[in-house]
């Protein structure tokens, strides 16, 4: 009951979720990470190896999540 007088506590409620974030594999490296190019043109280097390079993916907190479908992918900037 104290959490709901506080609202910093249901701000972080609202909010606790890490961004799910995607891009295409493009290799696979030694050290059991791999390589994904964001759809904004930058790297990032997660722990995982289950999907396969040249397929999309779903990483979250530095760790592959999963396979992502391949559909189109638009940015818009606001």
């Amino acid at each position: 009951m104290a959490d709901d007088i506080n609202l910093f506590a249901r701000f972080v409620r609202m909010t606790a979720a890490a961004p799910l974030q995607i891009g295409e594999v493009t290799a696979h490296n030694a050290d059991g990470t791999s390589t994904v190019l964001t759809p904004a043109g930058g790297f990032l280097r997660p722990r995982g190896q289950q999907v396969p390079v040249g397929q999309q993916a779903f990483v979250r907190e530095g760790v592959i999540d999963g396979p992502a479908p391949n559909l189109p992918v638009v940015t818009i900037d606001v």
